[in-house]
């Protein structure tokens, strides 16, 4: 996990909170990843201390609800083990035939409530067509709620993806790079709020929150 010096999240000093970014595309240099790692930073900027999980990394079989859960690999319970400890989540896809990746699906269904009852997911998505990955996040979206998780109003949607990274794998448009950093601040923002004293304060700026998710 990392941890950037700067101003806490709320009063200038540093807090528990701990944001965790799922990268849901096995693809090499994915676009996917570096959205998500690019949500995190703005989650950092604000004080959380943030980790990426890349699912290239893990091994993880197809979920098959199987009884005897100690019969998965090592990686399921490292994944749930990491996802439960954090205060606040960000989902990153690809679209794919309009909707999630596959890969993100099946890490969902080997984690639970235990995993994501009671707090805040963000969501990002990238896209090869100009349409962006509304449907993907849509759905996310529905599986969050299903979940009993927060899901921020804020997300952030790249079109056209391969038009949008540079090179280095740098997100170069402004506008969207801004987007993007803002999930993974607001995802902070309300973890640390929600996990607060602050409750009444967290339910104020959550009323306050964007109710178009779409909308630019």
């Amino acid at each position: 996990m990392r941890h950037v010096d700067g101003k806490g999240i709320m009063s200038g000093t540093h807090h528990d909170t701990t944001i965790v970014g799922i990268s849901g595309s096995l693809r090499e240099g994915s676009y996917t990843r570096r959205t998500v790692e690019l949500a995190l930073a703005g989650a950092e900027e604000v004080g959380a201390r943030t980790q990426l999980i890349d699912l290239r990394e893990y091994n993880l079989p197809l979920c098959d609800a199987r009884r005897d859960q100690s019969t998965y690999p090592p990686d399921v319970a490292r994944l749930r083990s990491e996802v439960g400890a954090a205060t606040g989540i960000v989902l990153g896809t690809p679209e794919y035939h309009g909707s999630l990746s596959g890969a993100l699906k099946n890490a969902l269904d080997l984690m639970g409530f235990g995993e994501f009852e009671g707090k805040m997911i963000g969501l990002v998505g990238v896209a090869g067509g100009g349409a962006g990955a509304y449907n993907a996040l849509n759905t996310l979206r529905t599986i969050g709620r299903s979940l009993h998780a927060w899901v921020i109003p804020e997300q952030a949607s790249i079109p056209e993806a391969h038009r949008h990274f540079d090179g280095a794998g740098q997100l170069t448009d402004d506008g969207m790079r801004k987007r993007v950093m803002d999930v993974g601040r607001q995802v902070a923002r309300f973890a640390h709020l929600h996990a607060s004293r602050e409750a009444e304060e967290f339910m104020q700026l959550w009323g306050r929150a964007p109710s178009n998710p779409g909308g630019e």
